[in-house]
């Protein structure tokens, strides 16, 4: 490898540490904390505000359980990432396209 390659190699290698890091350290630091999502939270704090408040929608369909709705939730970050993942791929080979030509 060159000199420019082997600084590259090393950022992408520090930065995939760093995105470790940013997902392990807050599970050390905070054992005993309940990771809930933001849904949970806003629906206590609209009970405090409004304690007869009742949602003015239903949703369509409802998953059976958490496990589901998790899975559902992962597929979509996952379609999503590829995408955006195509799409960048497909923007640089088009580039190294244009300055071979």
């Amino acid at each position: 490898m060159t000199g420019p390659k082997k600084r590259k190699a090393f950022i992408n290698l520090l930065l995939a540490l760093l995105v470790v890091a940013l997902a392990i350290v807050p599970l050390v630091m905070k054992r005993d904390a309940e990771f809930a999502g933001a849904d949970g939270e806003a629906e206590k704090v609209i009970a405090e505000v409004r304690p007869g408040y009742e949602p003015w929608y239903k949703p369509l369909w409802e998953p059976p359980s958490g496990e589901v709705e998790s899975l559902l939730f992962a597929l979509q970050a996952a379609v999503g990432s590829g995408f955006i993942g195509y799409y960048f791929g497909y923007q640089r080979g088009k580039k190294k396209d244009q300055e071979k030509a």
